[in-house]
């Protein structure tokens, strides 16, 4: 595949995504995790050739530690020389518009992993690029968490064979809006707790009950934490306080009482139940011997974000979009 490729073919969210593709994400970075773990030269050699030469652009004007490790790593399997283009690197939208940007910045690069603040960002990269666009996290979505998610999930129980339960303590955000449906369309029943006066917006709501309605899958909403880790085979929360929030920290902390995970909402859980977090953890939200303890996934988790990279460039940049014909 070249760089300028006519109609590239874009991940902005899970919910854009069939059920078959969003399975074959998760499939294809379970692939790559075995073959990165088996460290055979011949594999890595041939997949090094994929982008060798090319350059792969990570736009992040929000800070991250597993999104730039992951990203950069990922590049650098299939042979791309990583950029990393932080707010203060370029000019964007500062002395040049988003779209001279994005149209100079897609003509020399083969991909784009865009981590911003506003939805309507990542629209515009995806508008104007001339190459495949990553969203690496937005303000209404973070499809790469939800790959790597899933990912995690089927590594410790076979969803296929058993039902399961998922449960999300805590607020309303891009990471759930991804993690909803990513779970629901692997037959996974999803309950979101949040506190009253946060809910999901509605278009997400509206897109896991179709999908509930197509593969009888079930999504409830509440406002009641221990209610909805009853039973759960998986526990996940995520920070109360986003970036740029920091000065609603006290009313953010009064707001989510009651929406701790600790030992006490654990008991309500499945015995064998796995807990959650994409990270970086705050104490408000988990305590130390639930987030440090045997139930606790959440650094197998946050390797997971590599392989999740991985196969989001090999499926959108190396096969254009293209799920067909994979060898997992």
């Amino acid at each position: 595949m070249t760089a300028a490729t006519a109609s590239p073919k874009h991940l902005v969210s899970i919910k854009d995504l069939a059920d078959h593709e969003f399975a074959e994400l998760v499939t294809r970075a379970e692939y790559f995790k075995r073959l990165f773990k088996t460290e055979d030269k011949a594999d890595f050699e041939k997949f090094h050739r994929e982008l060798l030469g090319k350059t792969i652009a990570l736009v992040f004007s929000k800070r991250s530690t597993r999104t730039r490790i992951s990203t950069e790593g990922a590049a650098a399997f299939f042979g791309a020389q990583p950029m990393f283009l932080g707010k203060d690197d370029i000019q964007l939208g500062v002395n040049e518009s988003l779209y001279d940007t994005i149209k100079v910045m897609s003509s020399m690069v083969a991909c784009i992993f865009a981590r911003v603040g506003k939805h309507s960002e990542i629209q515009e990269f995806v508008k104007h690029s001339k190459v495949p666009v990553i969203n690496s996290l937005c303000d209404k979505f973070h499809p790469l968490q939800a790959i790597c998610d899933m990912l995690t999930i089927k590594e410790h129980f076979n969803y296929k064979e058993k039902k399961l339960k998922l449960a999300w303590i805590g607020d309303a955000n891009n990471v759930i809006n991804d993690m909803a449906i990513a779970a629901l369309k692997l037959g996974i029943d999803v309950v979101v707790a949040t506190p009253q006066g946060i809910e999901l917006d509605a278009d997400i709501v509206d897109a896991a009950k179709e999908i509930c309605e197509r593969n009888g899958t079930d999504i409830q909403l509440t406002h009641d934490s221990t209610a909805a880790a009853k039973d759960a085979h998986i526990l996940v929360t995520d920070t109360f306080v986003s970036m740029g929030e920091e000065y609603m920290y006290e009313a953010k902390l009064r707001q989510f009482k009651g929406f701790q995970i600790n030992a006490e909402l654990c008991k309500h859980a499945a015995p064998d139940y796995k807990f959650m977090h994409c990270l970086p953890r705050h104490k408000e939200e988990v305590t130390d011997d639930v987030f440090y303890g045997d139930h606790s996934i959440v650094f197998q988790e946050a390797e997971n974000r590599l392989y999740a990279a991985m196969a989001a460039i090999d499926i959108f940049v190396n096969k254009n979009g293209d799920f067909s014909g994979l060898t997992t």
